[in-house]
């Protein structure tokens, strides 16, 4: 097996492994809330809102630091560090005698982790230019894949979500990393100035755009989809389990076309996967809104998953086009910073139009902007590329 795919596939297990470990979380912290002294159910609905958002906030921030510091001193040690420090931080956790506690740990967290800022450069720098796509299409499976599993096992112990990453370093040692230093001075160029010796920073730019748009109309909705459901079977027993049936149906959808949808783009055109994506996805955002059955949302949503897989592998790619391999880990980065405001703010402004406006709402706000980006796709992106 040629090595820039075995780099490659160990990526993508590590991906996988560091997935299922850290999406534990969600199941099991409004319960470890509980056990940490409160009681009252808004109390702890509240906390594990802020104790999930803190990482985020730390991560849209120090992800740009990570990426810049992977072009200097390797990506390979920086996925390293990162793996590892995660496995540190979630056995501290299961150590937390109250939520203060929890919410500084989970700021640790996203400051000194940023394993996605530095995994996805690994495997797009080790990548040949005409095969990236797949790669970063194959990558992005293991994440979604481990994310779907991971809240299938219904939420192990923090010290287990240790474990997990402390086996996803050991993968990535099997890591052989070609790549070497040798424009010291572009390393450690300014972002000012690595934008301004780019030859197509506005298409890079609307690359940013287009990643917050996409993790905004996401983030919009997920957090209150189960609510969307509860309305439209208000009599049924089941509503957890038709939501988790909704949710997955566009995971699902993801992980069996990420890779397929990558090696398209390397075959057509990273632009053209890009554009149909983002226009897929506002289309089945719209009957989303005048659904009368969960069946029906999870058809739309399952088609949405196709559009995202073919998303968030041509960004990635796209990255790799337009950056030279210098500054390619600081701007993965920033992108990465993007899409964590992306999220943090739509599920907060989502939360906010749901409140005054209705559910519905949401998903023509969210095609309305993917539209938006559709547009800014077609004249930015693909004019300068």
């Amino acid at each position: 097996m040629e090595q820039w795919k075995r780099n490659v596939y160990i990526c993508t297990l590590a991906a996988f492994i560091t997935s299922v470990g850290m999406s534990q979380l969600a199941p099991m912290l409004p319960l470890y809330i509980q056990s940490l002294g409160v009681e009252d159910p808004g109390e702890v609905a509240r906390w594990a809102g802020i104790i999930f958002a803190m990482n985020f906030v730390t991560l849209a921030i120090f992800s740009p630091i990570w990426g810049r510091l992977s072009d200097r001193y390797g990506r390979k040690l920086m996925c390293l560090r990162a793996v590892i420090w995660l496995a540190v931080i979630n056995f501290g956790m299961g150590m937390a005698q109250n939520v203060y506690h929890l919410v500084i740990l989970r700021l640790l967290q996203g400051a000194l982790s940023g394993f996605l800022a530095t995994a996805i450069p690994l495997v797009s720098s080790e990548s040949p230019v005409h095969r990236a796509g797949w790669a970063l299409g194959v990558f992005y499976t293991g994440q979604i894949s481990g994310t779907l599993i991971g809240p299938l096992l219904g939420g192990w112990l923090a010290e287990t979500v240790a474990a997990f990453c402390l086996l996803s370093s050991q993968a990535i040692m099997g890591i052989h990393e070609t790549r070497k230093v040798t424009d010291t001075a572009a390393v450690n160029a300014s972002n000012r100035d690595a934008f301004a010796s780019l030859s197509r920073p506005s298409a890079l730019f609307g690359v940013f755009v287009t990643t917050f748009t996409l993790q905004f109309s996401l983030m919009c909705i997920e957090p209150i989809l189960t609510v969307y459901i509860a309305g439209l079977v208000p009599e049924s027993n089941h509503v957890a389990l038709i939501s988790g049936a909704v949710f997955s149906s566009a995971g699902f959808a993801s992980v069996l076309f990420g890779s397929r949808l990558g090696a398209l783009s390397d075959r057509i055109g990273t632009q053209k996967v890009l554009f149909g994506a983002l226009l897929t996805a506002c289309a089945v955002a719209i009957p989303q809104a005048f659904v009368t059955a969960p069946w029906q949302l999870g058809a739309l949503r399952f088609i949405h998953g196709i559009a995202v897989a073919g998303l968030m592998p041509s960004i990635n790619h796209l990255i790799k086009e337009f950056v030279p391999q210098e500054f390619l880990g600081r701007m993965y980065g920033i992108n990465q910073s993007f899409q964590f405001i992306g999220m943090s703010s739509g599920a907060i402004f989502g939360g906010f139009i749901a409140e005054h406006f209705g559910i519905p709402v949401l998903f023509f706000l969210a095609a309305g902007m993917l539209l938006a980006s559709a547009g800014l796709c077609y004249k930015v992106i693909g004019r300068n590329g």
